[in-house]
C-alpha cells in the first residue's frame, strides 16, 4: 500500500463509526508505513464535532466500537474515547480536573475511587441489561450504596504469562511466574507497564498474602524481586497489541498479558500458551463507573448499557475475556468456552487465582512511585 493511497481521516472515521476494528486499523497503518504517532489522535474528545457525545475513559484496547453497538444505533456514532495506561493514572488525571462521563476501573480500586468523591452510583433502572448480570460480580466490597452500584461490572479474567510454547523449555517443571525471572531468556521477556498488574503478580511470585501486601516488609520484598528482574526485561508496556506482535515475531518468548492475548495469537497460528502458574494467576473484575459531573448523564447510562449487552458480551468472550452478562454465555458451547479459558460460572476462574484486594491510596501511590523508579533502572 502506498502512503499516497492512504487516507488516515477516512480510516479513522471508519474506526470510530464501527466499520473497522482498532486492530485492523493498526495493521493498515503499518502496511502504509505510518506509525500511530504520525496519525491524528484517535480520541474523539479532541474534536469539536463530537462534543455532543459522551466520553469513555478506559484501558488501551477497549476503545473500540464493537462494545457499543446499541449506543451507536441510538446516537449515530461511537462515544468519545480517552485512554489511560493504568487506572491509577486515570484517577490522578480526574482528580486534577479532567471530567469524563464513564471510566473503567477494576475491583481493587472501587473504595478509593468512591472515596475520591468524583463518582455517583449508577441508576440501574436506566439499564435494560442490568437484570441479566451475574450478581456476584457487582456485589463487591464498597460497591453498593442503597442498592445501587458505583461500578457496573463489565469484564473479568486473569493476568498471567503468555509464552511461546515452541521456544520455552520448562525442563519438566510446573508452569510458574518464575519464567519472567528466568535468565535463560534475558532480553526476551516483557511486563505490563502498570503496577496495578505487575506489582501484584510479583507479589504472588514472592508468596505475599494480598491482605498484607501493604506492609513495609512486603513492599520491600516485592520491590527487591522486581529490581532483580529489571535487567532481564526487554519492554514494559500496557499495549497488548505490542506484546502480541513481539511474541508472534519471536522477539519475546514470554510476556505478562491479559487472557485475550493467547486467544488472539492462536487465531494467527502462533504457538502460544497462557500459563496456569503454580503460585496462582492474578484475577480481577473490571467495570464502568459514572462521573458525578458527567456532562451527558443519559448517554453515560447508554454507554454502560451497551457495554453490558449480550452483543458486547459475545464480542468480548470471542476476544478471550469473561463478561458480566450471563446470557452472553448461552451463545457458546462448554467446549468453546473451555478453549477460551473461560467458564459460565465466573467463580470457577476467579476463585482459582489470586483475587485483588482493595488497598489504601497511600499504598497505591507508594507502589506506583516505586515501580516507576524500578522501570527507570533505579
Amino acid at each position: 500500500m502506498k502512503e499516497s493511497d492512504f487516507s488516515i481521516n477516512e480510516f479513522t472515521d471508519k474506526l470510530q463509526s464501527g466499520q473497522m476494528t482498532r486492530r485492523k486499523f493498526n495493521k493498515l497503518l503499518g502496511a502504509a508505513g505510518i506509525s500511530l504517532v504520525m496519525a491524528p489522535m484517535l480520541s474523539r474528545t479532541a474534536t469539536a464535532a463530537a462534543a455532543d457525545q459522551a466520553t469513555y475513559f478506559t484501558w488501551g484496547g477497549y476503545d473500540v466500537p464493537e462494545m457499543f453497538g446499541s449506543y451507536i444505533a441510538k446516537h449515530g456514532e461511537a462515544p468519545n474515547f480517552a485512554v489511560f495506561g493504568g487506572s491509577e493514572e486515570g484517577l490522578t488525571k480526574m482528580r486534577a480536573g479532567y471530567v469524563v462521563d464513564v471510566a473503567h476501573p477494576c475491583n481493587q480500586a472501587i473504595p478509593r475511587w468512591v472515596a475520591s468523591g468524583l463518582f455517583r452510583t449508577v441508576d440501574t433502572d436506566k439499564l435494560s441489561n442490568w437484570d441479566d448480570l451475574v450478581p456476584s460480580l457487582w456485589n463487591l466490597k464498597g460497591n453498593v450504596d442503597n442498592g445501587k452500584p458505583y461500578m457496573v461490572p463489565f469484564d473479568w479474567g486473569q493476568t498471567s504469562i503468555t509464552y511461546r510454547s515452541d521456544l520455552v523449555d520448562w525442563q519438566g517443571k510446573e508452569e510458574s511466574w518464575g519464567l519472567l525471572w528466568d535468565e535463560r531468556y534475558k532480553g526476551r521477556l516483557a511486563m505490563i507497564g502498570a503496577a496495578g498488574d505487575s506489582w501484584w503478580c510479583a507479589a504472588i511470585y514472592a508468596g505475599v498474602d494480598f491482605n498484607e501486601i501493604a506492609t513495609k516488609e512486603n513492599m520491600e520484598k516485592v520491590a527487591a524481586l522486581m529490581r532483580k528482574q529489571r535487567p532481564l526485561i526487554r519492554m514494559y508496556t500496557d499495549d497488548m497489541t505490542t506484546l502480541e506482535q513481539a511474541l508472534a515475531s519471536g522477539e519475546l518468548v514470554a510476556a505478562m498479558t491479559w487472557n485475550s492475548s493467547p486467544v488472539l495469537l492462536k487465531k494467527q497460528n502462533v504457538e502460544v500458551k497462557f500459563a496456569a502458574p503454580k503460585e496462582g494467576a492474578l484475577t480481577w473484575v473490571c467495570g464502568a463507573m459514572m462521573h458525578k459531573d458527567a456532562p451527558h448523564p443519559d448517554k453515560a447510562h447508554d454507554i454502560i448499557d451497551a457495554m453490558i449487552s449480550v452483543e458486547s458480551g459475545v464480542w468480548l468472550i470471542n476476544e478471550g475475556y469473561g463478561h458480566s452478562n450471563a446470557k452472553a454465555f448461552a451463545e457458546f458451547t462448554d467446549e468453546q468456552l473451555a478453549a477460551q479459558g473461560l467458564s459460565r460460572d465466573p467463580s470457577v476462574i476467579l476463585d482459582a487465582g489470586k483475587f485483588q484486594v482493595p488497598q489504601t491510596q497511600e499504598f497505591e501511590t507508594a507502589m506506583n512511585q516505586e515501580y516507576e523508579k524500578i522501570k527507570a533502572g533505579f
